[in-house]
């Protein structure tokens, strides 16, 4: 905001003179008078920049500089109330105004991040840091952005599929949980707090890494046995398992 001040100020007293010398001259091509816009991104007020920067967005003699600044005011404000689409909105016209302005292309990122638009982000990242190679805050969204979406990519090539392989299964129990999406899930979150916690134990001690994974051996062959009986109930018993894990991960 206090860039976006800055730069009209600068504009404020040659807006004021020209306004006065076209209207003693061309009233007809006059532009609007960025100064009101210019007053309320100073005070800081929220509403009354969207109020007064509208029309002079609005208006077609506004000057490109005045209108990309108000747009950048308006968009900030957007923003900050949770409207972030009229702030993406904002910022599009600005970058077809001027496409080498990379803070509006990192700043429309950091909103396209905000509504889960990875490769949108990603893209806006990439084309600030194309126009300033020492540009730190894209340099640093695109790094996290692409290791989430790395992380998001490996989630996705193991999501429904448990610990074990399918193909190789034999007992009807192993055969349900591939058959489930969500048991087998299951089975891969209990596969995996339970490696971390037995490898936690072992750091401790091997006695107590050994007896923590013989804990998970149980569990395993008390399930095999009671899958079939009517009175057991799979997921149940499956979940129960990984939120003692869970408890002991935290401990």
């Amino acid at each position: 905001m206090a860039a976006v001040a800055v730069a009209f100020a600068g504009v404020t007293a040659l807006a004021l003179q020209n306004q006065a010398f076209a209207a003693a001259s061309e009233p007809t091509d006059q532009r609007i008078d960025p100064a009101p816009c210019v007053a309320a991104v100073m005070a800081n007020d929220d509403d009354q920049i969207i109020a007064i920067c509208s029309p002079l967005i609005d208006n077609e003699r506004t000057a490109r500089d005045d209108r990309i600044k108000a747009l950048t005011a308006r968009a900030e404000v957007y923003d900050r109330k949770d409207m972030i689409d009229r702030a993406i909105g904002d910022y599009d016209i600005v970058l077809r105004l001027d496409p080498t302005l990379a803070d509006i292309h990192n700043a429309r990122g950091e909103l396209r991040r905000k509504k889960s638009d990875r490769p949108g982000a990603l893209a806006d990242f990439a084309a600030a840091i194309k126009l300033n190679p020492n540009h730190a805050a894209a340099k640093a969204s695109y790094k996290a952005m692409a290791l989430e979406v790395e992380r998001l990519g490996a989630l996705m090539a193991v999501n429904n599929k448990p610990s074990f392989n399918c193909a190789t299964a034999k007992r009807a129990v192993d055969k349900a949980i591939c058959a489930s999406p969500e048991l087998a899930n299951l089975d891969r979150e209990i596969n995996a707090v339970n490696t971390k916690v037995v490898r936690q134990a072992t750091n401790e001690s091997p006695r107590a890494g050994r007896a923590m994974q013989g804990e998970q051996d149980d569990f395993i062959a008390r399930r095999n046995a009671a899958f079939g009986r009517a009175d057991y109930d799979l997921q149940k018993a499956m979940r129960e398992r990984l939120d003692h894990l869970l408890g002991l991960e935290r401990k």
